[in-house]
């Protein structure tokens, strides 16, 4: 999956690693199942992979609630395509509205008992991925580097 931050596309394992792309380390603890089977995250990388998992996982479950709440998102028309990101548009404004004012929300709710804790399965097909040196690489590690540093040190 593939989620714009404001600045960074923050991807899974299966993104090769690029200028503009922040994904987990890899070789390291990641899945929140496998922390919650194990211990704590230790060393940067396994603290920066347990957040950089824990956004995932908020990410994907506010884009599930919304396209739940909203049907016209799961099977959006051939309308054009301006018309198209008007809905998107409209449903997320309503949909940040009914969140920042409603006291229940019944979908949020439900999607708490239900959080997802999938493994996604294209990973392995997709890691060779990474092997490839697009430009940015560099800079893209030293950003993962520089954030994991600062998550360590403020856990400590």
């Amino acid at each position: 999956m593939l989620y714009f931050t404001g600045k960074y596309y923050l991807v899974d394992a299966g993104y090769p690693q690029m200028r503009g792309y922040l994904g987990p380390y890899k070789g390291e603890r990641y899945h929140l199942p496998d922390f919650r089977r194990g211990s704590q995250p230790t060393g940067y990388k396994e603290v920066f992979n347990h957040v950089h998992s824990s956004l995932r996982s908020v990410i994907e479950r506010t884009f599930g609630v919304w396209k739940k709440r909203w049907k016209i998102l799961r099977d959006m028309p051939n309308y054009p395509f301006n018309k198209q990101v008007k809905i998107v548009i409209a449903t997320m404004t309503l949909h940040n509205y009914i969140r920042r004012h409603a006291q229940h929300d019944r979908h949020f709710d439900a999607s708490n008992d239900i959080l997802s804790e999938e493994i996604d399965e294209d990973v392995d097909v997709q890691q060779e991925l990474h092997s490839l040196n697009d430009n940015g690489t560099q800079e893209m590690e030293a950003l993962r580097n520089s954030i994991a540093t600062s998550l360590m040190n403020a856990s400590n």
